[in-house]
């Protein structure tokens, strides 16, 4: 077999985190589970938020998460990457470090086990930069490939950030642009070349670990990471546990190029799309918002950035830091008291 004739996105359904199952489905089935629980557990499910966190001791606190999906790009060693990166993010949201992960696998018996081992090694790749040592894993057999990792980390019980905390007056600040769904079901559908994926590939790469030390420094109130739910889903998620309203400024998010123009001509996916019928229920739109925008605030993202909540008075803190790291800095909207969201 020729491997590098393979396209791992034509094996697959839907791509990387528009793979996940729609908030509002996943929240009514966990509304009829019992939660099997402790009072050692800080941070479980009933949130929604990023990880889960397990006291330890006074003063040291588990994080702990897992994330796996198909194929969003089609070379293996960058699928690796992602999924890996994407799976760190959970953690870096909570204010942790993360510290030991377990790789996810599942794998077609008629694909090449080279394309795996290019997958494992770019998964490595990353758990190495960001000091994560990779211990084991599992691995099933199934007709599309797919891989991720379970994850555990370190967090302060005094320093964890979830997303609870916003408060009427923070200022909203997004550290990766939008619109890697849109892109990646571009360069699938063949509307776009491989080279026009280069940025995504390089923001979904790029691990969230200095956007959290920053959130720490500048003391956020609370934070999300940006992923299959898209910005207005993972903004609920928020807007809900801190019992607020969120305000955005649709000028102000960025969107990585070609996206709103990839939406308009209809490279919507599939997720995305019902994404954006889902926030409806809970988002306002002012009547002068493109379609494009509308959408595009409702891409499905794979390993996007984090949402921070944090006072006025510390927001040039945060902004300089995530700049000096070299991530994106994004003051695109505000806490505001009531309930739901808001885009101007």
């Amino acid at each position: 077999m020729d491997v590098a004739s393979i396209r791992l996105t034509e094996l697959s359904s839907c791509a990387g985190c528009a793979a996940k199952l729609g908030a509002a489905e996943l929240r009514r089935v966990m509304e009829s589970v019992s939660p099997a629980t402790n009072d050692r557990v800080l941070v479980g499910y009933g949130g929604s938020d990023d990880a889960g966190v397990y006291l330890l001791r006074e003063d040291l606190a588990l994080v702990q998460t897992v994330d796996f999906f198909t194929p969003i790009v089609d070379d293996p060693y960058d699928f690796g990457r992602i999924a890996a990166t994407n799976a760190f993010s959970d953690v870096y949201a909570m204010g942790g470090t993360p510290i030991s992960a377990l790789n996810i696998v599942a794998f077609p018996e008629d694909l090449d086990l080279a394309i795996l081992a290019r997958i494992l090694e770019g998964g490595a790749a990353v758990a190495r930069s960001a000091g994560v040592a990779v211990v084991g894993g599992h691995t099933i057999k199934d007709a599309e490939p797919k891989y991720g990792m379970a994850v555990s980390g370190l967090v302060d019980p005094n320093r964890i950030v979830t997303n609870a905390g916003a408060l009427a007056g923070d200022a909203l600040v997004l550290t990766k642009p939008l619109g890697t769904g849109v892109l990646t079901t571009a360069r699938k559908r063949g509307a776009i070349a491989d080279g026009d994926l280069v940025e995504a590939v390089n923001w979904m790469t790029t691990l969230n670990d200095r956007a959290c030390e920053a959130m720490l420094a500048a003391g956020a109130h609370a934070a999300t990471d940006v992923t299959g739910f898209g910005l207005l889903g993972h903004a609920d998620n928020m807007a809900r546990a801190s019992s607020v309203r969120l305000l955005f400024n649709a000028s102000a998010v960025p969107f990585m190029p070609r996206v709103l123009e990839l939406i308009e001509a209809g490279m919507v996916p599939g997720g995305t799309r019902h994404n954006a019928e889902t926030h409806d229920a809970f988002t306002t739109f002012s009547n002068s918002l493109p379609d494009a925008v509308r959408v595009g605030l409702s891409d499905a993202q794979t390993s996007g950035g984090l949402l921070i909540s944090v006072a006025p008075e510390n927001v040039d803190r945060l902004t300089n830091d995530l700049q000096e790291s070299g991530a994106l800095a994004a003051v695109i909207g505000q806490v505001r008291e009531g309930a739901g969201i808001h885009v101007d």
